[in-house]
Formats: structure tokens, sequence, C-alpha cells
């Protein structure tokens, strides 16, 4: 059961009704995760807003799909492993075996697989990368741009993973299990 509730967007009000339009139109859709966001109309607000400006950046979608699992595998979401296991292989037609190698920071190409590496010591490190990570992924081909989207990337799916985790929300899609751990909704 959800330890938070998940707002139907049909009876929504005020502030959250908003909120809840303002994803479906973004997003294609109001998932479990942006219903339970609801409940705090300015978290899902600037959830969305990160989110989109994100979007807009240098990182192409697959390359964001495959950081968002970086990111989830080491924060232990299977919310978020399932969906953006399912939007990369289903929408955006990232390899399957790209996806598995994303939740373990690599990838068979190396411009991306520095990018995940960078991304999977961001987290793991809290940010105190060094200069030798740094250096490693300038030598892969990473640029300034990048390297600074990849720690929004790395903010914006840490925000997810633990909002999920914590709500325990229902997973949208086939779930992804992580090994040794419940699904959700089993805890």
């Amino acid at each position: 059961m959800s330890n938070l509730p998940v707002i139907n967007p049909d009876t929504a009000t005020g502030e959250a009704a908003a909120q809840l339009a303002a994803a479906g139109k973004a997003l294609g859709g109001t998932p479990n995760m942006v219903r339970a966001m609801a409940n705090s109309p300015a978290l899902l607000k600037g959830y969305l807003a990160l989110n989109g400006a994100l979007a807009g950046g240098a990182l192409p979608a697959g390359v964001r799909e495959r950081l968002a699992l970086t990111v989830s595998e080491a924060n232990g979401c299977s919310y978020c492993l399932s969906a953006h296991t399912y939007i990369g292989e289903h929408l955006l037609k990232v390899p399957a075996v790209e996806l598995e190698h994303a939740r373990h920071a690599t990838s068979e190409d190396p411009h991306a697989a520095a990018l995940l590496t960078l991304a999977a010591t961001v987290v793991r490190e809290r940010g105190a990368v060094g200069s030798e990570a740094l250096g490693a992924a300038r030598r892969a081909g990473a640029t300034d741009e990048e390297i600074a989207e990849v720690v929004g990337h790395v903010a914006l799916n840490v925000l997810t993973n633990y909002f999920n985790v914590l709500s325990d929300i229902d997973v949208d899609w086939p779930v992804r299990v992580l090994p040794g751990r419940p699904a959700a909704g089993d805890r």
C-alpha cells in the first residue's frame, strides 16, 4: 500500500489540479509518481520544471534514460528502473542490452559510457568526483555542458528515486525488480 495518496486528476482541485493538467500535457499522461507528487503542487511544479529544462539540453533522450537507469540502480528504485526501462525500450528504441548495461553504468558507446560512469561517481561520491573522473569524461568527448547536465540528471533522478522509495507507490510499467529487494507495493 502506498505511503502517500495517489491523486486522481479527474477529481483534483486547486493547484494540484493545475499541476496534474500540466504534467499530463508535458509527459503525455499522469503516472502514479506524478499523481503522488500532486500532494505537494510545489514539488510537482519543481519536478516538471527541471525535467522540462533538462529535456531541452545537450544530452539526447536515449542517454538521459540511461542516466536515469544508472542513478535508479544506485538508489534502489524499482519504480524508476521500471519506468525508464519501458520508456527507453518502447518509446526511444534504445537496445535492451544498452538499457541493461546502463544499470551498471556501462555502455558499448565510449561517450555514453563515460557519462554513465561520471553519473555513478557523482552519486557514489556525493559530487566529490575529482579531476581524474572529470578528465576521463573529457577524454571520452564529454563537453562541459554535458558534464553539467549529468549533475542535473543525477539530481532529478535522486529526487524521483527517493520520492518513489518513500511513497512506495504502485509501479505503472512492467516491473524491474532489484536483486534482493521486494517490488514496490510488496514492502
